[in-house]
């Protein structure tokens, strides 16, 4: 297929010629952590390095033998979609002793392994930076003790390292995610789904312990992404006189008429002296004080287990290349490095400066420093513990500011999982703004037809985990309709709107803005979250609903190549949605291991379809048994999924037979992910507070008047940063006629999808992770962690 026209630094001085690497799992196990790997061995092997697997983590290094074997590209096939560690990790109290890391340092110096690639926690990371260090005083003992040559200190003169962090807990400072929280995430929130419609049944009181013994990152993350009642974690313990506050909680929600309570708690929750909080603990408290029917469950290990997410199989493959990149480009004087995730970028750290980060919090906690623990953990949970305060408690009515401003939500375009998270969020905080909140029913044209009513606080409850739109949501622009619309902000005196849709919700934004000349009842703050599953709102990265699409498509890509597992050799064609923007394709592809992506943005002629037919009946005869081919619905007027499926057929005869599927609308159904309810939930609230603040700019004279541009913005995810974007700036980034942004930030994913695929291709690597200190890697403004 085609490269995307445009200027690109590639990898081709970067070989790997010579170099060989070893990747080792260590610590605990992360789903993702094979799809890190994975990403490791391959590219380890496409720029012609040797890799080597090291079996059982660091124990496996120091015993040697059959523990460390040189890897294929076939050994890592079939990895992406399994959970845990297929190479194995075990705790090693030897590894600790200088008896051996000088083991360890002799098995490695028989294969000639300069280059370490370590996926695990700190713990693990500091290990191996502990071994760089001691590196060549470990060889020159071995000169001495006769067990290498002399030669051999100068020719391994140097260990390098770079670091993955796989953990479920996200304990990690200096990244915003952590390979295997998102999978862990969707553990829990599946099991939440499931308890909330038990407890509704029965009138009862949840009690869910989530593991975290020294991190509240998932309690917190899941109490936000459920619309918990209660949250107790390590880092913020309650204030004393938290049990009578609590019950009073419960106790308020259940007079409202809400038939069940969720309450989440770390294993690691304190209170402020210290002592620890439990499940059964906030199990008797509620039954002595209320007398309610409550539960306890314990999730344990299960949040460990299973498959990986989407995200994460991205995320870990992103890292992995990453990482052997960073083995390429280093020199005895760089220090060890991890490869981390900042917004939607890879960025390398220091790894000791952010071990030290990271214990620096602990030290904090165990000092009884609990809001600087807070801060040192980053944005990310520092705004997420603020967004889940101002969503989940409710002030007093005598609390609550008076704005006396109205505030109407709607949804426009296709239903995207997460929306109602969204509108949730809206409404609870601009209640808590002071404002009055209005939700307008099916989009533009519920608003046209006076189908707007206030919302209050608890009317929201339990919309988190709803897919689909609960307000309604139609495609009609307003163009045709703006009399009718200005009547009806005069009538209900809107004084502001907020906008949740895709690429439809944009172009109505830009209507009304430019209706603003003819109509002043359109000179009021507006402004546009964007929510569609095809990722094609300019201006943004990331949309509302894209990671729950991608979820449901790479599900049912793993359960259709393994429906093929014991049959012969098998090729299947699958169709994703996305109108004319291949995000779901090609980042759905990366996710799920395909061989090939046909998208809109890379035009690709018969030619290209030849070659990739042969290349797979090439890897067919091989090694592989089954084959994937994604195609984005509208990436060819002529080459269809039919035109595809039967070449491929007629092309295969003789080495494999083609299957195909088309997925349709169920990429639009089911319940949000947890990526979703939280990127919905997050940006709203900052939406909130963003119409809050022009409310107050532009009141005059009695009443709201905004005509400038910066009054009607969209919200979005650009590389690091949260973002707030004239419409009218945006409309030259815009391709109109297919309904995508001019220039995609995923395009550059590609070829890595290609790279993974034994496709010979180029890399841009201009836009690859340069060292960075971790004071740098925090922006200023943004709440860059929208990647929760």
């Amino acid at each position: 297929m085609a490269q995307p026209d445009g200027k690109k630094i590639f990898f081709e001085n970067l070989s790997g010629a010579g170099k060989a690497i070893a990747v080792l799992t260590s610590g605990g196990d992360a789903q993702g952590m094979n799809a890190a790997v994975r990403a490791v061995v391959r590219m380890g092997l496409y720029v012609g390095a040797k890799v080597y697997f090291i079996h059982e983590g660091y124990q496996g290094m120091v015993d040697g033998g059959d523990n460390i074997r040189e890897a294929t590209w076939e050994s890592v096939s079939s990895m992406l979609q399994v959970g845990g560690t297929v190479i194995g990790s075990a705790r090693c109290k030897e590894f600790r002793t200088h008896e051996g890391r000088l083991k360890a340092a002799h098995n490695l110096v028989q294969r000639g392994i300069t280059n370490l690639c370590v996926i695990g926690g700190d713990g693990s990371l500091t290990g191996a930076n502990l071994f760089r260090e001691e590196w060549s005083g470990l060889l020159a003992e071995l000169v001495e003790q006769g067990v290498i040559e002399a030669d051999a200190v100068q020719k391994y003169s140097a260990l390098h390292i770079v670091g993955m962090v796989g953990s479920i807990d996200n304990d990690f400072c200096g990244t915003d995610m952590t390979i295997g929280t998102d999978s862990a995430l969707h553990r829990i929130i599946e099991v939440v789904d499931a308890i909330m419609t038990t407890a509704q049944s029965h009138q009862r009181t949840f009690v869910l312990e989530v593991m975290g013994r020294h991190c509240g990152y998932l309690a917190l993350v899941s109490a936000l992404a459920c619309g918990a009642d209660w949250v107790l974690i390590p880092e913020m313990p309650p204030e004393d006189g938290w049990e009578e506050k609590m019950c009073q909680k419960l106790s308020a929600t259940r007079s409202r008429g809400t038939r069940l309570n969720i309450i989440i708690v770390a294993e690691g929750a304190i209170d402020k002296h210290g002592r620890p909080i439990t499940s059964s603990n906030v199990k008797d408290l509620v039954v002595k004080c209320l007398g309610f029917d409550t539960r306890v469950t314990i999730l344990g290990h299960v949040q460990r287990g299973g498959t990986p997410s989407a995200f994460d199989r991205i995320l870990a493959s992103r890292m992995g290349v990453e990482a052997v990149l960073a083995l390429l480009e280093t020199t005895a004087n760089t220090p060890a490095c991890v490869v981390s995730l900042c917004g939607n970028q890879s960025v390398r750290l220091p790894l000791m400066e952010c071990v030290q980060m990271t214990q620096e919090v602990q030290k904090a906690m165990d000092e009884k420093r609990f809001e600087e623990a807070v801060k040192l953990r980053g944005r990310s949970f520092e705004n997420n513990l603020k967004t889940y305060k101002l969503l989940a408690h409710r002030k007093p009515e005598s609390e609550l500011p008076t704005s006396n401003f109205n505030v109407a939500v709607l949804n426009v375009g296709a239903p995207a999982a997460g929306m109602n998270a969204a509108v949730r969020s809206a409404v609870r905080v601009g209640i808590s703004e002071g404002h009055k909140m209005f939700a307008v029913s099916d989009g533009f044209e519920g608003f046209y037809k006076g189908q707007i009513k206030e919302i209050k606080w608890g009317d929201v409850g339990g919309w988190t985990g709803q897919g689909g739109s609960l307000l309604g949501t139609k495609r009609t622009l307003p163009a045709k309709h703006v009399d009718k619309i200005a009547e009806q902000i005069r009538k209900h005196n809107i004084n502001a709107l907020l906008v949740i849709g895709g690429f439809e919700a944009f172009e109505c934004l830009l209507q009304l803005y430019e209706a603003r000349a003819a109509y002043e009842e359109f000179c009021i703050p507006m402004c546009m979250l964007p929510a569609t599953i095809s990722n094609n709102v300019p201006g943004t990265d990331l949309s509302i609903g894209a990671d729950t699409a991608l979820n449901a498509i790479v599900e049912t890509c793993d359960r259709i190549k393994q429906s093929a597992s014991g049959t012969k050799r098998r090729v299947f064609i699958i169709e994703t949605m996305g109108g004319y923007c291949g995000y779901l394709a090609t980042v759905g592809g990366l996710a799920a291991g395909a061989d090939a992506a046909y998208i809109y943005e890379e035009p690709f002629d018969i030619r290209d379809l030849q070659a990739n037919v042969e290349h797979l009946t090439e890897k067919m005869k091989t090694s592989i048994q089954r084959g994937l081919v994604l195609r984005n619905e509208n990436s060819s007027e002529n080459y269809t999924t039919d035109f595809i499926y039967q070449l491929y057929t007629e092309e295969g005869k003789g080495v494999f037979d083609c299957r195909k599927n088309v997925l349709g609308h169920m990429q639009q159904g089911g319940a949000p992910s947890p990526f979703d309810r939280n990127f919905g939930t997050k940006i709203s609230a900052k939406a909130m507070q963003w119409i809050s603040k022009k409310l107050v700019d532009t009141f005059r004279q009695g009443r709201v008047f905004a005509n400038s541009e910066d009054s009607c913005c969209l919200l979005g995810m650009r590389r690091r940063a949260l973002v707030f974007q004239p419409v009218v700036q945006l409309k030259q980034e815009s391709d109109f006629v297919h309904r995508i942004p001019k220039e995609q930030w995923w395009l550059k994913l590609r070829p890595l999808m290609k790279i993974l695929a034994k496709y010979k291709t180029s890399y841009d690597v201009s836009d690859s992770g340069q060292l960075e200190h971790v004071d740098r890697n925090r922006p200023k403004e943004s709440d860059a962690s929208v990647a929760m």
